[in-house]
């Protein structure tokens, strides 16, 4: 199974609160919802594509349950995006949630690493972390991240959660799609060579 983290970022490399102000307020942070001035059907159809991808998904607690209560209200059968989340398996690396209500949901902790190399290589397709900023870097510094799909605004905010803490070495990903839309976004996919 392939493991992809997919985010959206500033130009400055910031994934924190990309749709609301209240999204992530955490460490101070008062720039929240900056990717809403450039939100549009492109950016809209894109983020959708990616779950289209997905086999199931890793998330950290914080971004579990900003996804949760809004996917599972979505009950519409014609909504591609609701019906793929609300149906997939989904693994929840927590500490402190003990009953996930999200349909089809497990909790992972203890050696969090090493269960997600089992789940990798049990499952078939593509496991995906979507946000979920801690869990994102320590997916990539324990080199279990196997591709990236990253769209980039035209925003810069100057601080907040970054997806990489210091120069990142993605010279063993290649360039595996790229698209622009009306609005400035860069949508990129970066796969692990050889995968």
């Amino acid at each position: 199974m392939k493991l992809t983290v997919n985010t959206f970022l500033t130009l400055d490399g910031v994934m924190q609160g990309p749709g609301s102000v209240d999204e992530d307020t955490s460490g101070g942070f008062t720039h929240g919802g900056w990717m809403i001035p450039h939100m549009d059907a492109e950016v809209a159809r894109i983020g959708g594509e990616w779950f289209g991808h997905g086999d199931a998904l890793l998330l950290g607690r914080n971004t579990y349950e900003m996804l949760w209560p809004f996917w599972e209200a979505d009950t519409d059968p014609f909504d591609f995006v609701a019906t793929h989340l609300n149906h997939m398996p989904k693994y929840l690396v927590s500490s402190t949630l003990e009953n996930p209500g999200w349909h089809n949901t497990r909790v992972i902790r203890g050696d969090v690493m090493h269960k997600v190399e089992e789940i990798k290589s049990h499952g078939m397709g593509e496991i995906q972390v979507h946000g979920s900023y801690q869990l994102a870097r320590s997916l990539y510094e324990a080199g279990l991240v196997d591709g990236y799909r990253l769209m980039v605004l035209p925003v810069t905010v100057g601080e907040g959660k970054r997806l990489f803490s210091s120069p990142a070495d993605l010279g063993g990903y290649t360039l595996t799609q790229k698209e622009t839309t009306e609005s400035g976004a860069l949508a990129v996919t970066l796969m692990r060579k050889g995968t």
